[in-house]
């Protein structure tokens, strides 16, 4: 997996441990206006809740009528079947998150999704990464960033509470894997983030990075190509819009040149109809991670629907504001955070912006929560 530190070898270990640092933040860049630390505070490794392995928490919502957080595992049922669990965090200043239970997600026609050693033919193996609660229907959007080297793409699905199957959304075309790897998603970097908008009647799912038609990944001299953001209409089923986003040239370099580094979206989040958060996500092997979050007005981009490839010139990108630079905010350490959203009012009135780390089931990364007073530009 991406961002999963090597255990063999001293070298290497030494270089993993190296990575856990953070990258050292940019004052010109951030904004230590917008967002103010509220509380931290971490699960234990492997911590187990019902007899499975808590970690690869890549997607996190908030229920407010149950009070409880939803979070979501990537793991692909190697540990424990796809599932997401519930918490509460009452008092994020007085204590950790307080684990209440886990859902398993049921296949098609029922009980567990598969792992990729007792894969079933044509069903994917799901890269569970992103979850949203519909509050108006009490059912669960979730993606997955699709099964890509047997041939199933990214998806989105919808699951009861329970768990029960309910329905996957027909996506564009532009979405299907190409055997040859010439035009469609990259293994492990698309549908990384999924955003609701307040009425509920459209999801928004953002890419990690570009379809391949669209351009290369982000390196440390260059952003990546565009990445697509897609609309969906819960009511028809069928994608309404699309935009494209830049994410940002990889801003910060492995401790030995050539070794891992990379950049991507790792989590969207609507402020209101039309305006989104995006987080993005980088890490360098040895140096650490990068965290920044920017603002976009999706009404600013062109629709790219009907685009088959983008380029210079037959589209226009959503322009991004800076939010903030994570690494100026005071957390005691900078991890994989792939998962955001909105918890319950603060007693001033103000937002608060809750986010948790992935830790890859790796011991040396950490499953970290951090919750943040959130004031909006005037």
């Amino acid at each position: 997996m991406r961002r999963r530190l090597l255990a063999g070898g001293a070298g290497l270990l030494a270089l993993g441990l190296a990575g856990c640092r953070s990258a050292t933040p940019n004052p010109d860049l951030a904004d230590p206006g917008r967002l103010r630390r509220i509380a931290e505070a971490r699960w234990p490794h492997r911590l187990h809740i019902e007899g499975t392995p808590a970690g690869g928490l890549s997607g996190i919502d908030y229920d407010p009528a149950r009070g409880e957080y939803l979070l979501i595992s990537d793991d692909r049922s190697d540990h424990a079947p796809v599932r997401f669990y519930t918490a509460r965090w009452p008092q994020p200043d007085a204590a950790p998150p307080a684990p209440t239970g886990v859902v398993l997600l049921q296949r098609p026609g029922g009980g567990p999704w598969p792992n990729r050693r007792q894969a079933i033919d044509e069903l994917p193996v799901p890269d569970p990464e992103a979850l949203r609660l519909r509050p108006a229907t009490g059912t669960l959007l979730w993606t997955s960033e699709g099964d890509v080297a047997r041939g199933f793409g990214p998806a989105l699905y919808e699951s009861a509470r329970d768990g029960r199957f309910l329905r996957e959304f027909a996506l564009p075309t532009m979405f299907a894997p190409d055997a040859a790897q010439r035009r469609g998603p990259r293994d492990n970097l698309s549908f990384e983030g999924l955003a609701l908008t307040p009425d509920g009647r459209f999801a928004w799912l953002g890419m990690e990075n570009a379809l391949v038609q669209d351009g290369p990944v982000p390196t440390t001299s260059a952003p990546g190509g565009p990445c697509r953001f897609t609309q969906v209409d819960l009511e028809t089923g069928k994608a309404a819009r699309q935009i494209a986003y830049v994410p940002d040239a990889i801003p910060l370099r492995p401790l030995v040149p050539g070794t891992y580094a990379d950049n991507g979206v790792s989590e969207i989040l609507m402020l209101d109809a039309h305006r989104m958060l995006v987080l993005e996500r980088a890490y360098a092997a040895g140096t650490g991670n990068s965290l920044r979050l920017y603002e976009i007005d999706t009404r600013a981009a062109s629709d790219v629907l009907a685009i088959d490839a983008l380029a210079p010139g037959n589209h226009r990108p959503a322009p991004k504001t800076l939010v903030a630079d994570f690494g100026a905010l005071g957390l005691s350490r900078l991890d994989n955070t792939e998962g955001m959203c909105w918890g319950p009012p603060l007693p001033n009135g103000k937002r608060m912006l809750v986010v948790v780390s992935d830790d890859n089931f790796n011991p040396l990364q950490v499953t970290q929560f951090a919750a943040f007073e959130y004031t909006d530009r005037p």
